[in-house]
């Protein structure tokens, strides 16, 4: 295992922005990232010149533009002295924060934005290649929800799945949206597990209410060194205490179990280097392109066995109010997923829930937090990249 660089807890959070989730909202990424960057320096009273640091991730709608970041630079008016951009798909946003930290940690910049836009149902410009090309197209596989729906079905095959299981939490998500005014306007509306369970079918056995939707946003965070944190009279920052990733996991051969993970190596890899256990953990926020991927990142990261996922909702309270509390704004299930830059959405909720900032959906003594990222859904096996960050006061 490799050593944990965030264990000094010397870098931390001391800012936040997000936009509201539209839907063909006709806007820009540059549009978004601008009105999220706009609330991160009014809340910290920073300039545009006094940011020296600057992480993105690769869009769906501004793909073809292989000089994204330092036109998205030049149009919030930032001269960065440190850069990054993450093609880590959903885990864009934690790799970002990762590197971000690292830079600072290394002197390359003090004052780091790591500030993920998209709008990809407005434009699409993304074009794959490779595996996906060759193996999937072919087949007629439209999309997610077809390499989800094989995913699904092999769990399916292999354990026993509790449908009502998915609809609790699907439940519970959809309940945080409601009272979260950044979710996606049609989403805020209460749904009950049969509501759930009666949704069509979208890809055998995937249903509508299992999905994701593409919509357009953006959200960011602000990252600086403990020292410079207090020099800005910061309060209630949050510190980044354990991070790992992996990519192409067990990629030599096509693997026999497309529902073994990545997460069977970062979810228990990151827990140990953060000194905790499964139990430790006050909050979840998994990323959740689709329902039965939280389902087993619940598994992989340790809370129960492999299998015996469905069981495990079905006793657990985790909703806002409860024990295990899960993506408590919506997630980007019932919030809605704001393309490549999505796995921001799940970092800010538990930033926001950390510094107690939540209102109605406010979760009691939110000590900490496990925020995941997937990336690149594929052929032949689960999801190209899994990673995972804790987050303390």
């Amino acid at each position: 295992m490799a050593s944990n660089f965030l264990a000094g807890q010397d870098v931390g959070i001391v800012a936040y922005g997000e936009t509201k989730i539209e839907r063909r909202s006709g806007r820009t990424p540059y549009e978004f990232a601008a009105e999220t960057f706009e609330e991160i320096l009014t809340k910290t009273g920073l300039q545009p010149g006094d940011i020296d640091g600057f992480a993105t991730n690769v869009t769906h709608s501004e793909s073809s533009n292989q000089y994204y970041t330092p036109y998205l630079c030049d149009y919030l008016g930032v001269t960065p002295r440190w850069m990054d951009i993450s093609d880590h798909g959903g885990g864009s946003a934690l790799a970002g924060v990762s590197r971000a930290a690292l830079a600072i940690q290394a002197g390359m910049c003090e004052l780091a934005v790591v500030l993920c836009a998209d709008a990809p149902s407005t434009s699409w410009k993304a074009a794959n290649g490779g595996y996906r090309v060759e193996f999937w197209d072919p087949t007629g596989i439209q999309g997610p929800p077809g390499g989800f729906g094989l995913l699904m079905n092999r769990y399916m095959t292999q354990y026993d799945l509790k449908p009502e299981a998915l609809g609790k939490l699907a439940v519970a998500q959809r309940e945080g949206a409601v009272l979260n005014e950044n979710a996606y306007e049609k989403f805020r509306k209460p749904i009950t597990v049969d509501d759930y369970l009666e949704s069509r079918v979208i890809s055998t056995p995937v249903r509508l209410l299992d999905c994701v939707m593409f919509a357009d946003g953006a959200a960011g965070v602000l990252l600086t060194s403990r020292e410079r944190a207090k020099k800005l009279s910061a309060q209630n920052v949050i510190f980044p205490s354990a991070y790992s990733e992996i990519v192409n996991f067990d990629c030599a051969e096509q693997i026999p179990d497309i529902t073994e993970t990545g997460f069977s190596v970062v979810g228990p890899e990151v827990l140990e280097k953060a000194g905790m256990s499964p139990g430790d953990v006050r909050m979840f926020h998994p990323y959740d392109d689709f329902l039965i991927a939280e389902l087993m990142q619940i598994e992989q990261t340790g809370w129960c066995a492999r299998g015996e996922g469905s069981d495990f909702l079905l006793e657990t309270d985790v909703s806002f109010r409860g024990t295990l509390p899960i993506n408590t704004g919506g997630g980007q299930i019932s919030a809605g997923q704001i393309g490549l830059a999505s796995g921001m959405t799940n970092l800010v909720e538990a930033v926001r829930q950390m510094r107690g900032e939540a209102g109605e959906r406010q979760v009691k003594d939110p000590a900490n937090a496990l925020v995941t990222g997937i990336g690149v859904i594929t052929y032949g096996r689960s999801w190209k990249v899994s990673n995972a960050m804790t987050l303390e006061h």
